[in-house]
């Protein structure tokens, strides 16, 4: 399970200092960490437990948890004097959010609309595997206020879905998608690419399968064989083959190509919708560095250039919360360098593009090396804003060092 960074000490009153008013314009978002899963897939280094080994706390009293700290998110940007803003978008991810029953999900929803309100068109969103939901669950779902659930599919090759550690039928994900559709919530669904041995054929055949779909988002994300994972100890065992990156690479530009083809824009490097309003705008807080409270054990927040993020374990969080201290583990207030460096990196990923205009002087031989290597679109450069190409968003952060002179 990965680590959680360094920082500094969490104040145990969770207050914000002055700095953090600076960016009351901008859109706030919450997303509420459901730290549940069936099987803990051998890939996954979130911060996940299974019903046999969820220590101290009980899926059933999970749901007044997380209301503790949204009581508590109300009380610290009130008293450090955060301007109140309605919630824009809202994201229940995971683990498994549909562990949980509808109604559970419901009464968080009730609450953060109770303690901010929800903005006009808030887009909220449930995270779900295809076996834990059915057209009644999907229909109490959109009845709270869901308006878009995104399946974790990663692949439709039985193979690699049990390489994958992942439980569900391919041939059930259909099924789900059309029950979604029927409720009447926007559908996106998630892919994963480039598992050891993965073939051309069956990645092929996976984004065949996708696009017959026709979802209105796709997510796909190459594999990353984290440390201490049950995948990692079965690559280091010699069970598995190691991650080839040219191979993903290609499979990248498959994946580019057959959503382009099918009418799909990549909006950012993993992901492509069906025009911009099926664009994650929860996701894209995260790149344009908007304002959001992250709720759950683990989960991470920002606010007005101040970074925290919450202890791991789910008894010590709900601990934290039950004796009216802050569950955060640490902080971190970003300088004026830090800002900087996060802007090249996240906007540069995006469709909208990186500004010329912001970078900082002296980098004008990156723009004219990044032109000349056909990483950014010439055209969008000479419009004044660095738009990657495909040969440009295989290595996005590559790109960004350059730019940033690092």
């Amino acid at each position: 399970m990965a680590s959680l960074p360094d920082g500094d000490p969490a104040p145990p009153d969770g207050l914000l200092p002055a700095s953090a008013r600076d960016n009351g314009e901008a859109d706030f978002g919450i997303y509420v960490h459901i730290p549940f899963c069936r099987v803990r897939c051998g890939y996954c280094d979130f911060n996940t437990y299974t019903a046999t080994d969820m220590p101290g706390v009980a899926q059933a009293e999970y749901g007044s948890i997380a209301e503790n700290e949204i009581a508590f998110a109300q009380h610290v940007l009130d008293a450090s004097g955060v301007p109140a803003r309605p919630v824009s978008t809202l994201f229940f991810g995971g683990g498994t959010p549909t562990l949980l029953p509808p109604g559970h999900l419901a009464s968080l929803i009730r609450r953060i609309s109770e303690t901010w309100g929800i903005a006009p068109g808030a887009e909220i969103t449930v995270e779900a595997n295809p076996d834990t939901v059915d057209e009644d669950s999907l229909r109490e779902l959109r009845d709270a206020g869901v308006t878009r659930v995104s399946f974790g599919v990663q692949s439709f090759v039985p193979r690699v879905l049990s390489q994958l550690d992942r439980t569900h039928n391919p041939e059930a994900v259909p099924q789900v998608v059309d029950a979604a559709r029927r409720v009447g919530l926007s559908v996106s669904i998630d892919l994963i690419y480039g598992s050891p041995g993965e073939t051309e054929d069956e990645w092929a055949h996976t984004l065949h399968e996708a696009i017959a779909l026709q979802p209105d988002h796709i997510s796909a994300y190459s594999l990353i064989v984290e440390p201490g994972t049950a995948l990692a100890r079965r690559v280091e065992r010699g069970e598995l083959a190691g991650i080839d990156e040219d191979t993903q690479a290609t499979f990248y530009e498959m994946a580019d190509e057959t959503f382009s083809a099918a009418g799909y824009e990549w909006y950012e490097v993993s992901n492509w919708s069906r025009g911009v309003e099926h664009r994650s705008r929860h996701n894209l807080s995260y790149w344009t560095n908007t304002d959001w409270w992250g709720v759950g054990p683990g989960a991470h927040s920002h606010v007005g250039g101040v970074r925290w993020w919450n202890v791991k374990h789910p008894k010590a969080y709900a601990d934290r919360l039950e004796q009216g201290l802050s569950p955060a583990l640490a902080r971190e207030i970003l300088s004026g360098e830090e800002k900087y460096t996060e802007m090249v990196m996240l906007r540069l990923r995006i469709r909208d593009g990186l500004p010329i205009s912001s970078l900082g002087p002296g980098h004008q031989e990156a723009v004219a090396w990044a032109i000349a290597g056909e990483f950014v679109d010439a055209h969008a450069a000479l419009g004044g804003t660095l738009v990657l190409t495909r040969k440009g968003r295989l290595v996005a952060d590559g790109v960004a060092r350059q730019l940033l002179g690092s």
